[in-house]
């Protein structure tokens, strides 16, 4: 069932990403964050952590741009101190 829900959280993302938006889908990708750290977590749990591993890949990959400012604000906070 975890992997059920990993695939159709993937089918979402995807949808998501293909539609226009106005506000660059932050929105749509806090909430798919929001959503997607549970089933990871559940995912990891229930069915190992390789395909854990693979899941938080393929979440990285729908959601590079979050990452990528996420790391860009870590570097600029750690050049900071």
């Amino acid at each position: 069932m975890a992997l059920v829900l990993a695939c159709l959280w993937c089918i979402v993302a995807n949808l998501l990403a293909m539609r226009p938006s106005r506000r660059n889908h932050w929105p749509e990708a806090m909430a798919l964050i929001a959503a997607g750290v549970p089933i990871l977590v559940w995912v990891a749990w229930a069915e190992g952590m390789w395909l854990g591993a693979l899941f938080f890949v393929a979440g990285l990959s729908v959601l590079r741009w979050p990452v990528r400012h996420l790391g860009a604000w870590l570097v600029r906070t750690a050049r900071r101190r």
